[in-house]
């Protein structure tokens, strides 16, 4: 299953792979605004006579068409960076953009799978099939996987296969389990109405503060006596925004949060138990309540024949000790939109090592890889495509 070739070429292309993150790294760009890096990924790719299209705003689509005819199987790596300002400065490599940095691993994704499409061409004419390359903008905002299935990213592909860099992992392992992966990921936001007026005068007034400090107490209680026990949900409450000064009492109160979980129906319920808990946590104090629940991303549920692909891949390429069974994250990731198009995998990557002060979490200023993860993750991109068109 395994191909010789794959494995030298990705040995030989360490120290290319290893400079091509670290340009990255050094470059950080945000969603949808990725113009540099997708200029260059389209400038790689047409050295290597590799045929690619941008997609709008940002972004590639590019395929390696095999010598024989076969299935398809699309490799997915997102390139947009974080508003984090990068705190381990020290770093040659260090982001040049101020508030600006790679502190999720999509350096390391892009990367990765630039050197695995340039093994991978190099055995073209052996494959039995094709393999489409997927370089994504805007997954940090949840939007960049829609807007590339919507240009045709996932049209005729057979089979989806991602990588995430994972800080929490020690290096070099690789967990892809059957199931649930990452969690869905909505947004709430519920605005509250009272009645302003002077801090001295309560009695006359409806204190939105107070509405809404009621409400942030008691919503909890919808994930710790609503949901089964065993059923993951998180609901969390990230922002607030009440009042205007020291005294007055205010009018209105505006809630922002976020709800994670496995489960469409857990979802479902969650949402109309905000609806409830807002409207009647209002009425108890006379205001009044406005919920606006947006959907955001689907849950990532590893295909259990894609995922057991992987793991054999894994272990015949670097070992069965490598092999690592990561807990599902409440975490969310857009990878889910592609395989709402056909079957796949989202594999973790270990690269967190305390020796090489790489084991900080992922968004934290001080984020960093060890970079022997990176052959890793390359070899097991191009492996898994190879061991697919051939299954």
């Amino acid at each position: 299953m395994i191909h010789a070739k794959l494995a030298k070429a990705i040995q030989a292309y360490n120290e290319e792979l290893i400079e091509l993150r670290r340009k990255f790294h050094s470059e950080p760009e945000l969603s949808f605004e990725e113009f540099k890096t997708t200029a260059f990924v389209c400038e790689y790719l047409e050295n290597l006579g590799i045929s690619y299209r941008k997609t709008k705003p940002t972004g590639v689509i590019a395929t390696i068409e095999g010598g024989n005819p076969g299935k398809t199987v699309a490799l997915r790596a997102d390139m947009d960076a974080l508003t984090v300002e990068q705190l381990n400065k020290d770093l040659p490599y260090a982001s040049k953009e101020e508030g600006k940095m790679h502190a999720c691993g999509h350096d390391a994704h892009t990367a990765m799978l630039l050197i695995a499409a340039k093994a991978l061409n190099e055995i073209k004419e052996e494959l039995p099939g094709n393999v489409r390359l997927i370089f994504q903008p805007a997954e940090e905002i949840a939007a960049g996987a829609k807007a590339m299935v919507s240009q045709g990213a996932m049209d005729g592909v057979d089979n989806v296969f991602g990588i995430h860099i994972w800080s929490q992992m020690p290096t070099g392992t690789v967990s892809c389990t059957p199931g649930p992966s990452f969690a869905s990921a909505d947004l709430f936001t519920v605005t509250f109405k009272g009645k302003g007026g002077h801090g001295a005068i309560p009695h006359d007034c409806i204190d939105a503060a107070v509405v809404a400090s009621s409400f942030v107490m008691n919503v909890q209680s919808v994930v710790s006596r609503t949901i089964d026990p065993q059923q993951p949900a998180v609901l969390t409450v990230g922002k607030m925004v009440v009042g205007t000064r020291f005294n007055v009492i205010a009018e209105n109160a505006v809630i922002e949060g976020t709800v994670r979980c496995f489960d469409p129906t857990v979802k479902d319920h969650i949402e109309q138990q905000l609806r409830n808990y807002a409207e009647q946590v209002a009425a108890i104090y006379g205001a009044t309540a406005e919920v606006e629940y947006t959907y955001g991303t689907v849950a990532v549920i590893n295909d259990e024949e894609s995922a057991k692909l992987v793991q054999k891949t894994a272990a015949e390429a670097f070992g069965a000790e490598v092999i690592y069974h990561e807990k599902p994250t409440m975490g969310a990731e857009d990878f889910s939109e592609y395989m709402m198009k056909a079957p796949g995998s989202f594999a973790l990557v270990g690269s967190g090592n305390p020796e090489k002060d790489t084991q900080w979490a992922h968004h934290h200023g001080k984020f960093n890889i060890d970079e022997d993860a990176l052959a890793t993750g390359a070899e097991l991109y191009a492996q898994y495509a190879w061991a697919y068109l051939n299954e």
